[in-house]
């Protein structure tokens, strides 16, 4: 499974899955990716450390 905000592979057994009302689903690999994503709303091409594919 890959994060929903950075694209990084998490390994099974970690990471975080977040479900909306609605059923969407999204897994982070780390609180930093989940912070900046539904708290901050920030978008994952515009920040540095994200890596585009």
């Amino acid at each position: 499974m890959k994060c929903t905000f950075c694209k990084k592979e998490i390994e099974p057994g970690t990471g975080k899955m977040y479900v909306t009302k609605d059923g969407k689903r999204s897994m982070y690999c780390t609180s930093k990716c989940e912070k900046n994503h539904l708290k901050l709303g920030r978008k994952p091409y515009k920040t540095k450390w994200v890596k585009s594919d």
